[in-house]
């Protein structure tokens, strides 16, 4: 068995329970709640068909005791809560004799994970993640993001060239079918629970793209509404998913990625859809050269997170005294999450756009630079998933990720289960989709333009900061 520490630090990735369309990255299938970058079936796992009865229960059993126990020995809180985890494992383990399949077993043990009300608790099933040849020429899509607005399920982009486009999809359409299941009935399956409706709003997102994504070349259908109220249907062609792909990192798997900086007249704009080592440089020259520009924005809708110390290593690119971001409370300890100023740091306005697929590391960058006084957050409030979290091989062939510390910002303030408040909360609606208008984008630019003693010009503005 092996446990990974990622990135010398602890992974802010965010897992299932919150599953988010990281605009969209990681999927999940809608029979259960885990990403899943690859299209195979779970089925095609199934232990018992492979080890025997016999040979399958002392899996069983050995997995099940290892997920129960370091639950046990590396929870943040010793007191659970409240909750009696020896009783919660006597009553699971009760019911091991049962289990017949590795997806009974899964299912068994994301169920009992689930009792304790936290995010980055969560196992992920042997293919679940392309995690070998090149995941490229594995992973199909058909070119949608979307997100739950309201009681509906929404296009909010539409990737270029892809078979949507070419269909005559639109952001703001709205989705009601894919293939047979009807969406109505899996947002009712998604109305309740024990996480934050914007939690189980992500969950439902990325359900739907679970659904739209599989293997390159298969096909679904797609049932929808245009912007004339038309109720219309279309068959999507599942192509192959280009672009870059992240390096494997421990038991981080392999991860599309996103990475995008331009200037929007004199300001300078950086986006990237996760936290993982191969995007550090790319994101720290961004930030050099954008060094004469009054502001700069970071649009960090739909990231959900990923390597916790890169948070830190940006933040000191951005601050001109030491200082913190937070606190990681552990079973026996804490551990800083120290800021260091890197020579020459960016003097301008800071802006941080989030939403509600916002999760985890990105969720600790808005909100520690936010406390600090160095950035102004707009967008809507994001998942409050910020656990810090291991990854480890199970005897099955399972991930297991489990959370082993709480977080705080460095004035005590929770982000799991509350997410980060944007200082000017902006709503995503379905009408400024179809207007092809980005709301949140245009109060970012109409906030710094307020801010700026005159646009374009950086001088006489505070600078660096943070506290």
């Amino acid at each position: 068995m092996r446990r990974s520490l990622l990135g010398g630090l602890i992974l802010f990735g965010i897992g299932a329970s919150v599953v988010g369309g990281w605009a969209p990255l990681w999927q999940v299938r809608a029979s259960a709640t885990v990403p899943v970058w690859s299209p195979v079936t779970l089925e095609k796992q199934e232990g018992v068909a492979t080890a025997g009865a016999h040979g399958a229960r002392e899996l069983y059993r050995r997995t099940f005791e290892i997920v129960w126990g370091r639950v046990k020995e590396k929870y943040y809180d010793p007191t659970f809560g409240g909750l009696d985890w020896d009783a919660v494992g006597r009553r699971y383990e009760a019911r091991l004799a049962a289990i017949r399949t590795e997806s009974e077993l899964y299912a068994l043990l994301q169920q009992m994970l689930g009792e304790l009300r936290r995010s980055h608790f969560h196992i992920y099933p042997p293919g679940t993640f392309l995690e070998e040849g090149d995941p490229s020429e594995r992973a199909g899509t058909v070119g949608l993001d979307v997100r739950v607005l309201g009681r509906q399920v929404v296009i909010t982009r539409v990737r270029a060239e892809s078979s949507a486009e070419r269909a005559g999809l639109r952001p703001g359409f709205i989705v009601r079918r894919v293939g047979d299941r009807d969406l109505d009935r899996l947002l009712r399956r998604f109305s309740s629970g024990w996480e934050p409706p914007a939690r189980r709003r992500m969950r439902m997102a990325r359900a739907v793209l679970a659904l739209l994504d599989g293997e390159p070349g298969t096909r679904v259908r797609v049932q929808y509404v245009d912007d004339r109220s038309r109720l219309r249907e279309v068959e999507l062609r599942r192509e192959r998913r280009g672009g870059e792909w992240s390096e494997r990192f421990g038991n981080f798997p392999p991860m599309p990625v996103e990475f995008e900086a331009k200037r929007l007249g004199d300001i300078g704009y950086i986006r990237f859809n996760v936290f993982v080592v191969g995007l550090m440089e790319r994101i720290r020259a961004a930030i050099r050269e954008f060094a004469t520009a009054p502001a700069l924005i970071f649009d960090l809708r739909g990231n959900p997170g990923g390597i916790g110390g890169m948070a830190a290593g940006l933040a000191g690119m951005l601050c001109e005294r030491p200082t913190s971001l937070g606190t990681m409370t552990l079973r026996s300890g804490h551990v800083n999450l120290a800021v260091f100023p890197q020579p020459n740091p960016y003097a301008g306005i800071v802006v941080i756009l989030i939403d509600e697929h916002t999760a985890s590391t990105a969720e600790i960058f808005a909100a520690g630079l936010q406390e600090l006084g160095r950035a102004l957050i707009i967008g809507e409030r994001s998942a409050g998933a910020a656990l810090p979290s291991l990854l480890e091989r199970l005897p099955t062939g399972a991930l297991f990720q489990y959370a082993i510390a709480d977080f705080q910002t460095a004035q005590g303030t929770l982000i799991e289960g509350h997410g980060v408040i944007p200082n000017i909360e902006v709503p995503l609606t379905r009408r400024a989709l179809l207007e092809g208008r980005d709301p949140q984008l245009e109060v970012a630019l109409r906030e710094i333009a307020r801010r700026l003693p005159r646009r374009g010009d950086v001088r006489g503005l505070r600078k660096g900061g943070c506290g």
